[in-house]
């Protein structure tokens, strides 16, 4: 049951509105004194709209709304306050989630529609960081909320394989590298010659010419620096593919940057037909003048294309592929003005549909109220940063509950479910600090009570013995209101969340169905009761939506802890 939507139409339906007139927007909040009713309506706008007082229009209505849903009707003041039968809401709520279980919530609004979305995205040749996570799990909770909204996500991990950096990295290991070093700790091994380059870099300014004069040859496709370029990247591959299963993340393409190489002199020929292209300092550039932002660098002076370049080849490739209704860049705030560049060159190049591109911005983990650096060797590592996580859960689970059944999957579960909450829990834009402390933290509003909640629903179910869950069940009492009416919020939420880009709105949703569950749980005996049917059917209910909204967080979901 949609108690939001149906509620609404109820209301709508009784409201004065002339047949020349709009409907009004409804605003349906919860009165903060339980007396006043369950739903209050306020009657502001449609006053305004009307020219009529709201109290009379209150009035009005509430002579007219005659539905099994609502027992009873009072105004105060403007508002409009609806006492609503919790026998038939939380009944149409109950069976709602026992008949459609995970799909709870779901609707059709993206009528099948393709939706790329572009996460994760690291950079070859260099360590999968914490800076990484972000891009990572609001991609992939992003890409599951599309799901749930009707549309086929189309997840790509644009790896970071191509670009000046290649050429600077080809060239500290063409200097200083080892064969045998790089085979033994791939990674590690080129983040340090790729931090020594930076370091010698700004007393030898030459040195960034060497750098690019490889990328270049690397363009080119120079034998040699392709050689080294596919070692890099296949090693990196593997490291990379290692933390994404640690994660829970897959993807359907995996499409570098390098992947668009051939595909850019297409560009070059669209913005040249559309006569777009300027030359500055050697440069091409499109010009932005007239939206006060700086040119567009297409192509360098040496030649060599730029991120530019390669993401107009993306978005072209993309259109043409998959014919998106939107297209998504999980990309971090500092971007923005890279993807308004793009989004307008490719309008000035005649392609409407750069309009349903859509940038979405995250702030950065910092360190020390700092950017973590790559270049400045200034990392800490995601796999090690789970692992301490994983370590710190068996710790936990060997204290609380050492005869818990498969305490290492358990263990693995709580602690990297810990690692992507303390992320999610907070909206994308904001930065956020990394911190041993709030991330390994299994109290308060963390993933772990989240997952503590789950499971305890699932042992009060073990402990039923027989209970199967059937519907035309209904609870009609004090405590159970709450929960009922905070369950019926789920599918509203997750409409929410997909418009916003914000999975941080599931994760405060289920904060608080978990808390007022747990309200409900402290204050009423469920298995040595005489209400014990109906009640169970609500721990199933609670079971059920936190399940699925874990699901959607990319979090595992453990029925014992």
């Amino acid at each position: 049951m949609d108690l939001k939507g149906t509620l609404t139409q109820i209301i709508l339906a009784a409201m004065p509105i002339p047949e020349k007139e709009d409907s009004p927007p409804l605003i349906l909040e919860t009165p903060k004194n339980a007396d006043h009713g369950d739903i209050a309506v306020p009657c502001f706008l449609l006053a305004k709209q009307l020219k009529r007082s709201p109290h009379d229009i209150a009035k009005e209505v509430s002579t007219k709304i005659q539905d099994p849903l609502v027992t009873d009707i009072q105004v105060i003041g403007p508002y409009l306050n609806l006492f609503l039968n919790r026998k038939e809401v939380s009944g149409g709520i109950l069976d709602q989630i026992i008949t459609k279980k995970g799909n709870y919530g779901s609707n059709t609004d993206g009528s099948n529609a393709y939706v790329p979305i572009d996460l994760s995205g690291p950079n070859i040749a260099k360590p999968f960081s914490m800076g990484h996570l972000r891009s990572t799990m609001i991609g992939n909770a992003i890409a599951n909320l599309s799901a749930k909204n009707g549309y086929r996500p189309v997840r790509i991990n644009h790896l970071g394989d191509w670009g000046t950096q290649f050429g600077k990295l080809i060239a500290a290991y063409l200097k200083w590298g080892e064969k045998e070093k790089v085979k033994q700790h791939p990674i590690i091994e080129l983040l340090r010659l790729y931090v020594k380059f930076h370091d010698k870099a700004q007393h030898h300014t030459e040195l960034n010419d060497e750098g690019r004069r490889y990328f270049k040859l690397l363009e080119d496709g120079d034998p040699q620096t392709r050689e080294l370029w596919e070692w890099f990247r296949e090693e990196s591959i593997q490291e990379f593919s290692r933390i994404y299963d640690l994660l829970g993340v897959s993807f359907d393409y995996l499409q570098g940057e390098a992947f668009y190489n051939d595909k850019m002199d297409e560009v070059v020929d669209i913005l040249t037909k559309n006569q777009l292209l300027q030359e500055s300092e050697g440069a091409l550039v499109v010009r932005l003048d007239e939206h006060d932002i700086p040119p567009c660098i297409i192509q360098k002076s040496d030649g060599a294309t730029i991120y530019a370049t390669r993401d107009f080849a993306t978005a072209l490739y993309r259109k043409r592929n998959f014919d998106f209704s939107r297209s998504l860049y999980v990309v971090g705030s500092e971007q923005s003005l890279h993807f308004e560049q793009l989004k307008l060159v490719l309008e000035k190049a005649g392609f409407d549909w750069a309009k349903d591109m859509i940038h979405v911005p995250f702030g950065m983990m910092l360190q020390n109220g700092k950017k973590m650096s790559t270049r400045k060797g200034r990392v800490i590592l995601l796999e090690e940063v789970l692992m301490e996580s994983v370590e710190l859960a068996k710790q936990i689970i060997k204290e609380k509950n050492p005869s818990l059944e498969n305490k290492d999957e358990v263990a693995r579960q709580v602690g990297i479910g810990a690692v992507i909450f303390q992320d999610l829990k907070h909206f994308r834009t904001n930065d956020v600090e990394f911190s041993f402390e709030q991330m390994l933290n299994f109290d308060g509003e963390t993933g772990p009570y989240l997952q503590y909640t789950h499971a305890r629903c699932h042992s009060l179910l073990r402990k039923a013995g027989d209970f199967t869950p059937s519907i035309g069940q209904t609870i009609d009492e004090i405590e159970a209101w709450p929960v009922i009416t905070h369950l019926s919020q789920f599918g509203e939420v997750v409409k929410q969340a997909w418009n916003d880009y914000d999975p941080s709105k599931i994760s405060r949703y289920s904060l608080d169905l978990a808390r007022t569950f747990n309200h409900y749980y402290a204050k009423v005996r469920i298995l040595d009761s005489d209400q014990k049917e109906v009640r169970l059917h609500l721990v199933y209910a609670v079971a059920t939506v936190l399940k699925e909204c874990l699901r959607l967080l990319g979090i595992q979901a453990p029925t014992a802890m």
